[in-house]
């Protein structure tokens, strides 16, 4: 069976568990904040009526083109930090769930220049729009050795962040590095063959985040997300690393991404949003169709 061009843009993970976290009502107001190619949103919109409404957000160029053809729909092509902005555009100041998936689309892996991949010699780029003027380039050739030694072990989990900044200092005091491939030889003594491919996966990784300021877009749209829901409203989360998945957590829990939560008199903890049910991860018959679902993580909480 031939795939639609939003498949092949985008197989989506943990597509009918999300979904149904979202507890659709029929003539509901929904939001996709990472449409990519569509697959989250087209399950959404089968389970609309007539009278339902869903927006989809996506600041990468590319994925315009997977527009879905559906009176219901509108697709807006900005990032998902300006949810409240650009909602109350449309009218729009309260929904009945959200969904958000933070994977990189297959797409952006799989199209080369874009520079998001190991697989490929690219420009240094890895931004999801084009419009972001911060770009690989800048952060490999600019940033000084604390802030390069900050995001490889922060957003990378490298513990060799220090030498890892070090090296790419002095090598680009001597030629600018341009390319992925000119950073994998810089770096090659850090890449030894059995764990070569986890290693760079964790380079790129940690750029990228920084490049696109993933982590500061997740909590400002955490932020937003309880004055948005209506009552009863559900939120449904993808995330894939540890990082992504803590935020999530500790802000369904407590509403807040750092510290302990303040108490009343008795002892509750007010908190604007409440946990659906337990954490869940991919089967193994999903894993083994699409091996980029292997570290998914799906949270869903519901608006008190």
């Amino acid at each position: 069976m031939l795939k639609s061009r939003g498949e092949m843009y985008h197989n989506p993970v943990l597509l009918k568990e999300s979904v149904d976290g979202l507890a659709i009502k029929e003539n509901g107001v929904y939001v996709d904040v990472t449409f990519g190619g569509g697959g989250h949103s087209k399950e959404i919109l089968k389970r609309l009526g007539e009278k339902g409404k869903l927006f989809a957000f996506d600041q990468d160029e590319d994925a315009q083109s997977n527009r879905l053809d559906d009176e219901r729909f509108v697709l807006i092509g900005e990032n998902f930090r300006y949810i409240t902005q650009f909602l109350k555009f449309y009218g729009i100041r309260k929904v009945d769930g959200i969904l958000a998936d933070f994977g990189v689309s297959s797409h952006q892996f799989d199209e080369a220049v874009r520079g998001f991949s190991t697989r490929f010699d690219a420009e240094l780029d890895m931004r999801m729009s084009k419009r972001n003027s911060l770009s690989a380039n800048e952060v490999i050739n600019r940033y000084s050795y604390d802030d390069l030694r900050k995001v490889f072990f922060v957003y990378g989990d490298l513990r060799n962040a220090n030498a890892i900044a070090n090296t790419i200092i002095s090598a680009r005091e001597i030629n600018p590095i341009r390319t992925t491939e000119e950073l994998k030889e810089v770096l090659k003594k850090f890449l030894p063959e059995h764990k070569k491919h986890k290693i760079l996966a964790q380079i790129y990784q940690a750029i990228r985040i920084e490049v696109n300021q993933e982590i500061a877009v997740i909590k400002e749209f955490l932020e937003q997300v309880p004055e948005l829901l209506k009552k009863g409203g559900r939120l449904s989360v993808i995330s894939y690393h540890s990082l992504e998945d803590r935020l999530v957590k500790r802000f369904i829990r407590s509403g807040q991404f750092e510290g302990e939560p303040e108490k009343d008199f008795y002892g509750n903890i007010d908190v604007p949003l409440k946990k659906a049910g337990q954490l869940i991860v991919p089967s193994k018959e999903e894993i083994a169709i699409n091996s980029r679902a292997r570290s998914a993580k799906l949270r869903i909480a519901k608006r008190i």
